[in-house]
């Protein structure tokens, strides 16, 4: 079987496995009847709570609004019209009215009403499936999701919740939605997974088989909940292309969308679920999967969630979204706490500890009201009061992480935290679909958010930044002076449609070419050691525009500009290094040196030294150094745009900012352009009137990007073309990412990556020095000799990972 989507967790080690007690039953028992109704009672706690838990004060909160949101759904029942179930849902060719259609009447079963009312819901549910479901010819329009997982899960839980009316009112309503949901299936095979269909991958699949684990338990299907459960342990095997978790921390949807943000967090939150529905069954895996699960919180989530704010970088098109960060960091919150409950004590400690260290250092704290479960609420609330649990992070204050499998970076400092997106022919450039993040062209060209500590995010980044910063103008994005137009302005439909050239609202080329076109260039990762670390870029053109030759003559494409680009990661000082900026077309471009928000009225105070420039506010202080003849313009402007201006399901809500933006403009000219500066988060005015730089660039071409930090000792490179390149003491050959430490005691330590991904190995030369090994990563070559130290690393299939290696004389 392939390994990388069926085969279950063989790769987990040991001391993994012994550090999570037994299930609490023998997996190896054969499941029988009592296993059904375990899951199904299992399910009734998730979501409607025990006894117990609804005692807890903390919980009342949640009740009431399940009685509330359920008694609203009834009253709009009563007032709807023709064709609807509720008003303003007309039914029979908008798939988004049938599925919240089917979410009201789920969220009506919740509250646990009367046997009138719970008749009613059924009555609405076999109405819905006579009228507007249960003829797949008719159905199946609009999203595949809508119809493969959206209303599937709804019904899937509404007829747990109805069971026993359903015995005596309808007692065929379930096998007749079964059926039809197995039918919709159409990615599938059979009505059933098809772990070969590119639909039926990471989330979307935990999704999928959830619904058929509960559906088979509902039923009596040993085998559908069995088959169910064996497909969705393929996707907690770690992937090493597409979709899913790799080795790095990076998580991937659609193939190539960096995605632990939105499609991430969904399935973090399914695998949760997952360990509950099961548990005390003999359904249970025989491999334990809580310690993989956490291994995804500390080494995927953690790293890019700053202060209780999940980060603009690994969400796609959910960046749109009217949801804040702050509210996204509570589902994840809600999983961590659940998880916490199917562990070892001492891992159950570290969750709990990060739990209550994510509610105390956030802006917005987790509100437990919208947990999905009550029981959850209630250990969240026992976790927040007891005083033997920390508060503790699971990221250290200095940290750095290098998800170059899927193209990001987070680089973070007490005060501060740098995020940066990239691109290449492994990951898309931006997401954009159905409607979402309709300007999203320059989203993965090195645009980079920086965090800063105490500052509530909200008024920083989130849908407000890209409502009303300009596309053209997000920090670190290099992009011509050209408008662009979104998809629905183009075409007048959310996609580009024309059926004969295949592309239709789910095909291929869709994806290529409209929602998440890769991008041209192999070169973009970098490196890392320790709490440092580099990243590079090659900017170039989409896959659409690069086949542009191909496309209908109506298919509109965008040329971009040409860059190297290389980010330099210190404590105190972020160095970018732009070179060979030019545009092929001769068009004027901008490159952004930074951009933040504020509210209109905030004061801004903006002053310049003769190398630097300092922007501060009431809860900020900006210091920007300019390392050569680097010239950019200062603005303050104020903007009022309306949140739809992103997405067409945002209200028209008009959201006015002041921003602040440092650009440097590039008139057309025979010569290519090149930039060098340096970000100090937090930087006062007098350190900016007493810097004295401890930086040096080394280089600044297309061929080789190259900074020395003297007060660290720290040497940093890039290198982007054949051939030997000269950084200090070291000679590269070819393309690579390398760090060079040096100790006080001439201890020397050095990381190694490939950020074309495709090198099977990387050779470079210290001279000047003949050194012993003290320690060295698996695939670390080094020959000593007599004036020089050789050292040959092994790249092939490593994705980008570093390599490192320790030295000494």
């Amino acid at each position: 079987m392939d390994f990388s989507r069926r085969a279950l967790l063989t790769t987990l080690p040991a001391s993994a496995l012994l550090s999570v007690a037994a299930p609490a039953r023998s997996p190896a028992a054969a499941p029988g009847v009592d296993d059904h109704d375990r899951i199904l009672s299992n399910t009734l706690a998730i979501l409607t709570g025990t006894p117990e838990s609804n005692a807890h004060p903390e919980v009342a909160a949640r009740l009431a609004d399940i009685a509330s949101t359920a008694q609203r759904h009834l009253t709009a029942m009563d007032r709807a019209a023709p064709g609807e179930l509720f008003p303003n849902l007309p039914l029979g060719t908008s798939d988004p009215n049938l599925h919240t259609t089917y979410r009201y009447l789920y969220e009506i079963a919740l509250a646990t009403p009367s046997p009138a009312t719970q008749r009613r819901v059924i009555d609405a549910l076999a109405q819905l499936h006579d009228t507007y479901y249960g003829d797949q010819s008719r159905g199946y329009y609009g999203n595949w999701f809508t119809w493969e997982i959206g209303i599937s899960t709804h019904v899937t839980k509404a007829l747990i919740l109805l069971r026993n009316e359903l015995a005596t009112h309808h007692p065929t309503l379930t096998a007749t939605y079964l059926a039809s949901m197995d039918a919709y299936l159409r990615n599938g095979k059979n009505g059933d997974v098809d772990l070969d269909s590119r639909f039926h991958t990471g989330a979307n699949l935990a999704d999928i088989t959830t619904n058929r684990i509960l559906q088979g338990a509902l039923t009596g299907d040993g085998a559908r909940v069995t088959k169910a459960v064996a497909d969705q342990l393929t996707v907690y095997a770690t992937v090493e292309e597409g979709d899913g978790f790799h080795a790095d921390g990076s998580f991937i949807q659609h193939e190539s969308v960096a995605y632990t943000g939105a499609y991430g967090k969904n399935l973090l939150t399914r695998a949760v679920q997952t360990l509950k529905l099961l548990h005390g069954t003999g359904f249970a895996p025989a491999t334990p999967l809580a310690p993989v699960i956490q291994g995804w919180i500390t080494h995927s989530f953690a790293p890019v969630i700053f202060e209780g704010w999940l980060m603009e970088i690994v969400k796609g098109r959910t960046v749109s979204r009217q949801q804040t960060g702050y509210a996204d960091v509570s589902t994840i919150v809600e999983a961590v706490t659940d998880l916490s409950s199917h562990t070892s004590d001492q891992d159950a400690h570290v969750l709990k500890s990060y739990a209550k260290s994510l509610a105390q250092v956030s802006a917005s704290p987790p509100d437990p009201k919208d947990f999905v479960s009550p029981v959850t609420i209630a250990a969240y609330a026992d976790i927040l009061a007891d005083p033997t649990i920390p508060a503790e992070d699971l990221v250290p204050s200095e940290h750095h992480a290098a998800f170059n499998a899927m193209d990001r970076t987070v680089h973070r400092r007490p005060g501060y935290a740098f995020a940066l997106a990239r691109s290449s022919r492994r990951i898309s450039k931006y997401e954009y679909m159905n409607g979402e993040n309709l300007t999203p062209w320059f989203q993965g060209d090195g645009a980079h958010y920086l965090y800063l500590t105490g500052q509530d995010q909200t008024e920083a980044f989130g849908v407000d930044h890209f409502t009303t910063v300009s596309p053209y103008h997000l920090a670190g994005v290099t992009a011509p002076v050209e408008p662009r137009r979104t998809i629905p302005d183009l075409y007048g439909t959310p996609w580009y449609d024309n059926p004969e050239a295949g592309f239709t609202a789910s095909s291929t080329r869709q994806n290529q070419y409209v929602y998440f076109p890769l991008a041209t260039n192999t070169h973009s990762g970098g490196a890392h050691l320790g709490p440092y670390g580099t990243s590079s870029l090659v900017l170039g053109d989409d896959a659409a525009h690069a086949a542009r030759h191909e496309l209908p003559p109506d298919f509109v494409t965008y040329a971009n500009a040409r860059a190297t680009k290389s980010w330099f990661m210190f404590d105190d000082e972020i160095v970018i290094l732009t070179a060979d900026l030019h545009d092929p077309a001769g068009r004027p471009l901008t490159t952004i040196l930074d951009t933040r928000i504020t509210a209109p009225s905030t004061p801004l105070t903006l002053a310049e030294g003769p190398n630097w420039l300092h922007c501060t506010g009431p809860d900020f202080s900006l210091g920007y150094v300019f390392l050569t003849n680097t010239t950019p313009t200062a603005r303050l402007t104020t903007v009022t745009n309306s949140r739809r201006l992103i997405r067409t399901a945002n209200p028209d809500t008009p959201i006015a900012k002041q921003i602040f933006t440092l650009l440097q403009e590039h008139p057309p000219t025979p010569h290519p352009h090149s930039l060098a500066y340096a970000l100090l988060p937090n930087a006062t005015r007098a350190q900016l009137d007493s810097y004295d730089s401890p930086l040096s660039i080394l280089s600044n071409t297309p061929h080789l990007q190259a900074v020395e930090h003297q007060g660290l000792s720290l040497l940093m490179a890039n290198t982007f073309t054949p051939g030997p390149h000269q950084a200090g003491p070291l000679t590269i050959e070819g393309p690579a990412s390398v760090l060079l430490h040096t100790t006080p005691d001439g201890t020397l330590s050095m990381a190694i990556s490939d950020p074309t991904t495709e090198r099977r190995s990387i050779s470079l030369t210290l001279h000047g020095h003949s050194l012993r090994v003290l320690s060295a990563d698996e695939g670390m070559q080094v020959r000593r000799l007599p004036d020089r130290t050789r050292i040959e690393a092994s790249t092939h299939r490593l994705h980008g990972r570093s390599l490192a290696a320790r030295l000494r004389p």
